[in-house]
């Protein structure tokens, strides 16, 4: 399905340089920032103390911030889950004395600002559980890496499958970038957010270079940069339908989604504007720069053996 096809192929490679100069300055600029700054991370993570409650009616959940922040509370989350009756609350972690005062001090901020609350349940979670969730997650995000470059490395040449991973790991690590530099939160559905955008980001990858491989087969007399230029031109259409339709669903989450939504959709956001300009305007400079040519997709022909003639005959 296309919305519109251009005839006329646009010079992406003709700016290969600068835009390879772009990303390596944002992917150095993300770096710093995880460097220095390091994530903040999620009670999932560090450990802190979850409290379940419940309203006879749909909970109000800014008053509820404002009820907790009013009475000294700081750095906690908020969100419905559920039902918009059932209410969570995540509290940072605090030494085990305090943490099993915070339940009856958070029912009484409740009591006074928030009124209607009946408490559900008051978990702690120890720093060693919130230790095991960032190392599971971290290895799921390795085996995401790994199964992506196996995938790659049987499914197109080694040039393709080196450029797609740089391009994945450009995304992944632009993302981390943005919530260490704002020290947004980094919670268990960002992760799931990041682990979504490697599969979009490679999906984007593998149409442009099977167009790429195609033409290369298909159409002689074209340089390497003109085959990129076409094989990207091509797909745009393709690209505008996807990520627009994509992106129009991720926004309606980011901007009527709430509190719950947000940081998972902010990361979707981040990723599938980053994985459109990998995907075409990084991974396909760097396919270029690696050398990729015709020869390379273009079986030699079989020669006819030493004395012996075409139809079979010696001579």
């Amino acid at each position: 399905m296309e919305f519109f096809r251009i005839k006329k192929d646009i010079p992406f490679m003709r700016h290969a340089l600068v835009f390879n100069v772009i990303s390596l300055l944002t992917f150095v600029l993300a770096v710093f920032f995880l460097a220095t700054k390091g994530l903040h991370l999620s009670v999932e993570f560090t450990g802190g103390t979850l409290i379940e409650v419940k309203y006879q009616q749909a909970a109000d959940l800014e008053k509820i911030r404002g009820a907790l922040g009013k009475n000294g509370f700081n750095d906690y989350t908020v969100q419905n889950f559920g039902s918009s009756q059932d209410v969570m609350i995540r509290l940072p972690l605090r030494d085990a004395a305090e943490s099993a005062q915070q339940g009856d001090r958070v029912m009484q901020a409740l009591a006074a600002d928030a009124p209607g609350a009946a408490l559900q349940r008051v978990e702690y979670v120890g720093p060693q559980v919130g230790r095991e969730l960032a190392e599971n997650g971290a290895l799921a995000l390795l085996v995401v890496i790994i199964g992506i470059m196996i995938y790659l490395a049987f499914r197109f040449e080694w040039r393709f499958a080196v450029s797609a991973i740089i391009a994945n790991m450009h995304d992944v690590i632009i993302i981390l970038g943005f919530f260490a530099a704002f020290q947004w939160e980094f919670s268990l559905s960002v992760l799931a957010a990041v682990l979504a955008v490697l599969g979009y980001s490679v999906n984007e990858s593998v149409v442009v270079f099977d167009r790429v491989r195609e033409t290369f087969k298909k159409v002689r007399g074209m340089t390497t940069p003109q085959v990129l230029d076409h094989a990207i031109t091509s797909t745009i259409s393709r690209t505008i339908i996807t990520h627009g339709s994509t992106q129009v669903m991720v926004l309606s989450m980011l901007i009527f989604g709430g509190e719950t939504l947000y940081y998972f959709s902010l990361a979707l956001t981040i990723g599938i504007l980053f994985g459109i300009y990998s995907s075409v305007l990084v991974a396909s400079p760097l396919v270029m720069w690696l050398g990729v040519s015709r020869e390379q997709f273009i079986k030699p022909k079989k020669t006819a053996a030493e004395g012996v003639t075409d139809d079979g005959a010696c001579v």
